[in-house]
């Protein structure tokens, strides 16, 4: 089975121009088929403050009012995912920028409202592997954006780890994927302030004692669960790391396994 890497990179690389540089000449050297999933770090934020748009965020994530909604899209499948994909046809990466309308690639649902109302935030229910196995064998790469759609012509705010994971688990019928999550840390750490206290590997049971004993929390919470979803969903392997891991052939990340 051909092997396909879906590597999502976090909203610190996109906010530092020299990060993100370097990290879209290393994407664009990964050998065989790849898929992109980005998100926008704090530009779209930064935008609505200077549009007067407020921005709400609830333990981490964004609540997406219409006003909210507008900006994101024109930041995130717009300015940012535009500016990607020119970079890498630079770098010879035939790359396509999509968000979840494109080709119907991904599907989702308005979030119900429950104690809290996020507003125009999407939780994916269907990935149209067809449309991406279409792109990928016409030797593109897909530019995916955090941006999906109701199909009923509503477009959504959905969280980029989300889309990654759903992305490789779907796709893993049709290739033997493996999904990379980079960020500004050298994998998850037993002290935060410490980026040379990398957990080498963690499995379910691992995650567990991590867990209670508060070394992995907050932020990293929903990280972790979309990782251990996609490895129930036949992805081959999960990891999380720095984005230089791609630029010096580094060991130093976190693998999960169940």
């Amino acid at each position: 089975m051909e092997k396909l890497t879906v590597i999502k990179i976090g909203g610190n690389i996109i906010n530092d121009e020299v990060a993100l540089n370097q990290f879209l000449i290393d994407f664009s050297k990964v050998e065989g088929k790849k898929i992109l999933v980005h998100g926008g770090g704090k530009i779209a934020t930064e935008v609505s403050k200077k549009l007067g748009v407020k921005t709400e965020m609830h333990e981490g994530r964004r609540i997406t009012s219409k006003a909210n909604l507008d900006v994101v899209v024109q930041i995130y499948a717009g300015l940012i995912n535009k500016n990607v994909v020119a970079k890498l046809q630079q770098e010879g990466c035939n790359a396509i920028g999509l968000t979840g309308a494109d080709g119907n690639s991904i599907l989702a649902t308005k979030r119900p409202v429950k104690e809290v109302d996020f507003g125009f935030v999407g939780d994916v229910t269907a990935i149209n592997t067809k449309s991406i196995h279409t792109l990928l064998s016409g030797e593109m790469t897909p530019v995916f954006c955090a941006i999906t759609h109701n199909k009923e012509g509503q477009l959504l705010n959905t969280n980029a780890d989300t889309i990654a994971s759903t992305i490789a688990a779907g796709m893993s019928d049709l290739y033997e994927t493996e999904l990379v999550y980079c960020f500004e840390k050298n994998g998850v750490l037993t002290d935060v302030n410490d980026d040379n206290s990398v957990i080498p590997i963690i499995d379910s049971a691992k995650y567990e004692e991590l867990k209670k004993e508060q070394i992995i929390h907050e932020g990293m919470l929903p990280k972790m669960e979309n990782c251990f979803d996609a490895l129930q969903k036949n992805v081959s392997k999960v990891i999380i790391g720095n984005a230089n891991m791609f630029q010096n052939n580094s060991n130093v990340y976190t693998t999960l396994t169940l």
